[in-house]
């Protein structure tokens, strides 16, 4: 069974090059929305502790995606009478 190795920067193409930094650059830009939103909503409106969820975006990008889908709290919207 042959042993794979890690491909090196130099050995990837310019596409794959390019796919790495647009998938960084993806990545860290979701981590800082992430954090902003946290340091701006107020606990009450955040699905268990800040302090976690704050960790949690340090998990790839799947941690940022988990926080803006599970980790905070949709306003409730009074009901409207006609």
């Amino acid at each position: 069974m042959a042993r794979r190795t890690k491909k090196q920067w130099k050995d990837m193409s310019a596409g794959g090059r390019a796919g790495v930094v647009i998938m960084g650059a993806f990545d860290l830009a979701l981590k800082i929305l992430a954090w902003r939103d946290l340091a701006r909503r107020p606990a009450e409106q955040v699905r268990g502790p800040k302090f976690v969820w704050f960790l949690g975006t340090f998990v790839n990008t799947f941690g940022p995606i988990g926080y803006f889908l599970f980790g905070r709290k949709r306003p409730e919207i009074p009901p409207t009478h006609h």
